[in-house]
């Protein structure tokens, strides 16, 4: 049976929607269906790190098993992304049974539904099916955003050969194509639509995508299926060894004449080891392009309405990474120093050490009823705010059950802008 889909935009806040399939596919799609509001239900015996984040943050339930027919039970919607046919098969047949749409990223032909390539301009959502073709989608797309991006009154009209071949589908479009290289990208802070404009060009045109968990998930759902993911948190080793791998990855992608970009949560150099990566790029002689991103270091506060710097009140802010305990000989911030600053303390990485450098600080001079604000996943949906002040803000943190990602802002700046 065939015929042209019927294009719908589903609301689907509230309603459950099952995704059997725990790596790369899941990982692209499951953010777009967090962002409507679903009610999702991960089936999958193993998840990727960036799953497994939403799980432990509790987006979503995840049962850690293969798929049961129960599983369909109240569904609207099934995507199935896993590698084998046969099992997609028999998940399709159950949904088929109960008229349940299915997604299926292993065969379009035997899906009852279509994901669409769509791109996001504040409230427009523009999603486009392409026949089944999804290079084809993909290019129209890019077009409709780039369209979108120039304004009204800038909209270019379509090239004069736009009808030439409408059956032939065109390829991943690359106007600058490059001999290999590596671009590092700064995803911003978590709110898809920070990332800047190069670097959003920069991921429409990557064959390869290494990335993080702190990347917004949204960014990922529009990378083509051709596009090469590599979950940089996946790579099964320490710290060290890990950046090792991904210098690697990068440097023999691009080496292989491919087009790379390194996403990276927030700024690729604030506190992102971009520099490292570059430096083995450098040394292997591979070309590189650093694209700032907007860091949460600033970004995080000014979402939950504090300014880092206000006139009369702060003329300075200071920002550290508070991961290393403050009294462990490899901690290299003088926190003795900044308890004596009048400025802004900025802290990344520091919730499981927040206590002992709230105590630290007030050992050192910093009053205990200087103003705080920690605020969790900024700029993004799940945003949570809890101000306080620093001799009690650890003890009020585990209160309220916050965990990372979070900043710790510290400084009369907190109160500025309160009415």
């Amino acid at each position: 049976m065939s015929g042209n889909p019927y294009p719908l935009g589903l609301r689907l806040a509230g309603r459950r929607v099952v995704v059997v399939g725990g790596g790369v596919v899941a990982t692209r799609r499951v953010p777009a269906l967090l962002d409507a509001g679903a009610d999702v239900l991960l089936v999958a015996p193993e998840l990727t790190p960036a799953l497994r984040a939403h799980a432990d943050a509790g987006r979503l339930r995840w049962q850690r098993r293969r798929f049961a027919a129960d599983d369909l039970e109240d569904a609207w919607l099934v995507q199935v992304a896993v590698d084998d046919p046969g099992a997609a098969a028999a998940i399709s047949a159950v949904a088929d049974e109960r008229r349940i749409f299915c997604v299926r990223a292993d065969d379009r032909a035997a899906a009852t539904a279509w994901t669409p390539a769509v791109t996001r301009q504040g409230p427009v959502t523009v999603a486009v099916l392409g026949g089944g073709d999804p290079r084809r989608s993909m290019a129209v797309r890019d077009a409709v955003r780039d369209l979108l991006a120039a304004g009204p009154g800038r909209l270019a009209p379509p090239p004069a050969d736009a009808d030439a071949d409408a059956g032939e589908a065109p390829g991943p479009v690359h106007p600058t194509r490059r001999p290999g290289h590596v671009a590092l990208v700064g995803a911003g802070p978590g709110d898809p639509e920070l990332i800047t404009v190069k670097g959003r060009r920069l991921l429409t045109e990557a064959e390869v995508v290494v990335t993080d968990r702190l990347v917004p998930g949204l960014l990922l759902d529009e990378l083509g299926p051709e596009v090469e993911l590599v979950d940089a948190t996946k790579i099964p080793y320490g710290p060290a060894r890990t950046q090792e791998e991904i210098n690697r990855i990068l440097v023999d992608r691009a080496l292989a004449g491919r087009a790379v970009v390194r996403l990276k949560g927030g700024d690729p150099y604030v506190f992102g080891r971009g520099g490292e990566e570059l430096l083995a790029c450098a040394e292997a002689g591979v070309p590189v392009t650093v694209v700032p991103g907007v860091t949460s270091a600033i970004a995080a506060a000014a979402g939950a309405g504090v300014p880092v710097t206000h006139r009369a009140v702060a003329h300075e802010f200071t920002v550290v990474s508070g991961h290393v305990p403050p009294d462990s000989s490899a901690s290299m911030v003088r926190w003795e120093h900044l308890a004596g600053l009048r400025g802004t303390l900025v802290i990344l990485m520091g919730l499981k050490n927040l206590a002992a450098i709230s105590a630290t600080l007030v050992s050192h001079g910093r009053s205990a009823q200087t103003p705080a604000v920690v605020v969790q996943e900024g700029t993004t949906g799940a945003q949570r705010t809890i101000r306080s002040t620093l001799g009690v803000v650890a003890a009020d943190v585990a209160a309220a059950g916050i965990r990372p990602p979070a900043v710790v802002v510290v400084g009369d700046v907190v109160g500025a802008l309160d009415s």
